[in-house]
């Protein structure tokens, strides 16, 4: 896929998560993707974005920069979200947070089969504090 379509077509994909249409997500996310080198398949994946969602239901994956080559796609994001469920063992605060988050996508028939993603996690929870 041209650069400039696998460019288009995350952007699609950053559109449904951000919408938190988790449902869709088969489209572009491959039935056996793995994350950080380890299996995870669709569902993981999908329940992954879900739970975020649960203790932040307006999170959104605002997208900064992107980079693709062949087919490779590099992400970062500013995530925010308001803290209205138990996340990493902290209950609710109502806290609003903003994190950097970073993605490395390796895509293969038109969706995304691996995935290295960080965030700082330690800044949010130090936000919840």
């Amino acid at each position: 896929m041209p650069a400039e379509d696998l460019a288009a077509t995350y952007r699609r994909y950053n559109g449904r998560c951000n919408a938190h249409e988790f449902d869709t997500l088969g489209e572009f996310v491959a039935e056996d993707v793995q994350v950080n080198g380890e299996p995870q398949g669709l569902a993981g994946y999908v329940a992954g974005l879900q739970a975020v969602v649960r203790a932040f239901p307006d999170y959104r994956w605002d997208l900064r920069h992107l980079f693709v080559d062949g087919d490779w796609v590099s992400a970062h994001f500013v995530d925010t979200g308001t803290h209205r469920g138990e996340f990493l063992g902290i209950p609710a605060t109502g806290r609003r947070v903003s994190t950097q988050e970073f993605a490395v996508y390796r895509w293969a028939g038109g969706r995304i089969a691996e995935v290295w993603v960080t965030a700082d996690n330690l800044a949010l929870v130090e936000q919840l504090r």
